[in-house]
């Protein structure tokens, strides 16, 4: 694909006349390729009871996207530093129709380590697609970034609505290959997703040199800092180790493919719906306060599992946890920016990605294990643990409002 030539570097024409193809661009190919997320995580843990040689290994596949995503995130950066953000977007979609083509061999061989190998490319997919919004803001002023990063979370929206049901509508089309089908269908919206993103065009613009911040000793010994990270540590991964294991809780309590295809769609709605106004929350009630109620969703959400094994029990914890992880996430990314100087942005939100996504990819092993040794009522009580361990950290670190670092340091503009 030929590389598009620099554009010069006059910001105002650039808006006017790239701004909004580049976001619908983004949106779109942000809907497709958190699909290609959804499908995994709908279908990573059925898939692995099917294939795996035990049973403890059955969500193994999603623990490996997991970590396949942490793993990637800062490659996948240099890739864009180096070559621009369009060279990781075309790497990112090759590797995402690569994980449909294997995972379909994959299924139709029953040969669970290539299936595993296409989840950690997928997860290599996932570490692209998280600068989408980052990408809508560049070269756009800062009045307008806001509007630019609200309106490409949208496409987060579509995904739960078009991954379960590219799902449900292929699943049984090879009635004795379950899901070959679907892994094909991913492939074909990745390759879909690279097609859209080829026109995306950003500005060349030059950045200033760094000043040199603090050490990240320094950084990561900040109250502020430590409840930051153990807040979003805990709502991802409790969202994570529950929407693992949900899928196949539902199958082993005798509910449908179908019913827990509709499960995840829900939930990943309630994910990002609540986005276009968690913002002005932050705002109003602080992100102390915001993270603490998305701490105590999580827990009510885990209590509603605990007290039946009805499809509405699953549907209304789902619903749920997708609502407290965006406010206990969103609230503890807030807290994070009131703990960096401009100049030391990049390493200390790289090292808030690293805790998360390494603690979810040890949720994520201990998911299926848990599951299937002790049963669905045990990965309930064990997620009110770090639930606990973060509620507590808040309540006993006194954190103090403090006043965006800089115009970027505003939930809602750059750093969301």
């Amino acid at each position: 694909m030929a590389e598009v030539a620099q554009l010069p570097l006059n910001e105002e024409q650039l808006v006017s006349k790239y701004h909004r193809s580049n976001l619908w661009r983004l949106t779109i190919s942000q809907a497709l390729a958190g699909a290609n997320s959804v499908v995994i995580y709908a279908t990573g843990a059925i898939v692995g009871s099917m294939l795996a040689p035990t049973a403890v290994l059955a969500t193994l596949p999603i623990s490996i996207f997991v970590v396949g995503m942490a793993s990637c995130v800062l490659p996948a950066g240099e890739i864009a530093r180096r070559f621009g953000r369009r060279m990781a977007f075309m790497v990112g979609t090759s590797t995402g129709a690569l994980t449909g083509i294997l995972a379909a061999l994959a299924m139709y061989f029953g040969w669970f380590w290539l299936f595993c190998f296409s989840a950690f490319l997928g997860g290599a997919y996932a570490s692209v697609t998280v600068s989408f919004r980052f990408a809508a803001a560049d070269g756009v002023p800062a009045e307008k970034r806001a509007q630019a990063l609200s309106f490409v979370m949208i496409g987060g929206i579509a995904a739960g609505v078009i991954g379960p049901q590219l799902i449900t509508h292929t699943m049984h089309l090879f009635p004795e290959r379950l899901y070959v089908a679907t892994f094909i269908g991913q492939a074909i919206v990745a390759m879909l997703s690279g097609f859209i993103l080829s026109g995306v065009r950003v500005p060349d613009i030059k950045q200033s040199k760094e000043v040199v911040g603090r050490t990240l000793t320094d950084i990561a010994t900040q109250p502020r800092f430590i409840s930051a990270v153990i807040c979003g540590a805990a709502s991802y991964l409790i969202m994570n180790f529950l929407m693992t294991s949900a899928p196949l809780a539902m199958q082993m309590h005798g509910h449908s493919y179908e019913s827990a295809n509709l499960g995840i769609q829900w939930h990943v709605m309630a994910m990002y719906v609540p986005s276009f106004f968690t913002g002005k929350l932050i705002s109003r009630f602080g992100a102390t306060l915001v993270s603490t109620v998305g701490i105590v969703l999580t827990g009510i959400s885990a209590m509603i599992g605990l007290l039946g094994s009805d499809v509405f029990h699953f549907y209304a914890l789902l619903i749920l946890l997708g609502v407290g992880w965006n406010f206990g996430f969103l609230g503890a990314s807030a807290l994070v920016l009131e703990c960096h100087r401009p100049e030391e942005k990049n390493q200390v939100q790289s090292l808030n990605d690293f805790i998360i996504f390494g603690l979810m990819a040890i949720g994520s092993f201990a998911s299926g294990g848990v599951l299937s040794a002790y049963g669905w009522e045990v990965v309930l009580w064990l997620s009110l643990i770090p639930l606990v361990l973060a509620a507590l950290t808040l309540a006993a670190t006194k954190i103090k409002r403090a006043e965006p670092l800089n115009q970027e340091s505003r939930l809602g503009e750059v750093d969301l």
